[in-house]
């Protein structure tokens, strides 16, 4: 590996958040135990029925391949001949985390819903952009918000979050309530660091998230930030726990303060 290879990878493993580790083990625990232990009382008990949790790598790989061509058949590809300056981005995004070829990306129908994210199927990634988040970059004329937004998601495959085993591996996990999700919402800041190392002057973008694509850009950033210190409490925090990113005010703050790591609780 080279000098720049090596450095690359330190700078990609600080902007891992250093729960995200942590939380991937016992969620990828949760699930050996659970394999494990329905092997055993498939032995104990002469019975094939508690085997069906053996389908569950199946039903991964199914699901990913179903989602990947629902993108490709409904969706329209990023590439440089459509969306070229998106495309760049894509690319840029890939180059700038030391990935060796970019991931697919695609303009998919929105519906109304302000989404993107991040995938896989067999060695393929890919990333997905809803039609009504894509806007904010070419029709609205915000090209830095939508490179936030892409670096987000490239972000995802570089930090590992769209591969198969990691999938199969905490897929048990996210059936427990508030386990799965708080690996999600670490793997949330994880990108969330890749988009801000990518391009911090789009951050801005994030306020899609609570004020939609024609509102956001009237949106003060801090005064939402400022909110994490002061709309806490029990219920706050329910909502959090419940969700797999977090909670807009904890996540903008996370943003704008870098000395300190994103609350996953």
């Amino acid at each position: 590996m080279t000098l720049w290879g090596r450095e690359n990878r330190r700078r990609n493993r600080s902007l891992r958040h250093p729960q995200e580790n942590r939380l991937l083990w016992i969620c990828v625990s949760v699930t050996g135990l659970t394999v494990v232990g329905t092997l055993d009382r498939a032995i104990s008990e002469h019975s094939t029925q508690p085997l069906l949790v053996l389908l569950v790598p199946a039903l991964v790989f199914f699901v990913r391949g179903q989602l990947y061509a629902r993108q490709r058949v409904n969706g329209v590809r990023i590439t440089e001949h459509q969306f070229p300056e998106a495309y760049r981005m894509v690319v840029d995004a890939a180059r700038a985390f030391g990935m060796p070829r970019p991931p697919d990306a695609y303009l998919v129908p929105g519906h109304g819903q302000v989404n993107a994210f991040a995938s896989g199927h067999g060695l393929r990634r890919y990333v997905a952009i809803t039609s009504d988040l894509f806007e904010i970059g070419v029709r609205n004329g915000d090209p830095d918000a939508l490179r936030f937004v892409i670096g987000h998601e490239v972000g995802h495959i570089a930090a590992g979050h769209a591969s198969f085993w990691r999938q199969f591996g905490v897929s048990i996990a996210h059936l427990i309530p508030g386990l799965g999700s708080s690996l999600s919402r670490a793997q949330e800041y994880t990108a969330d660091n890749h988009a801000y190392r990518f391009c911090p002057e789009g951050v801005h973008g994030l306020c899609v998230l609570a004020a939609g694509k024609y509102l956001y850009d009237k949106v003060d950033f801090t005064e939402i930030a400022d909110r994490a210190r002061t709309d806490q409490g029990f219920f706050v925090m329910l909502v959090n726990v419940l969700s797999t990113h977090p909670v807009n005010t904890w996540r903008f703050a996370a943003l704008r303060d870098r000395d300190r790591p994103g609350r996953v609780f």
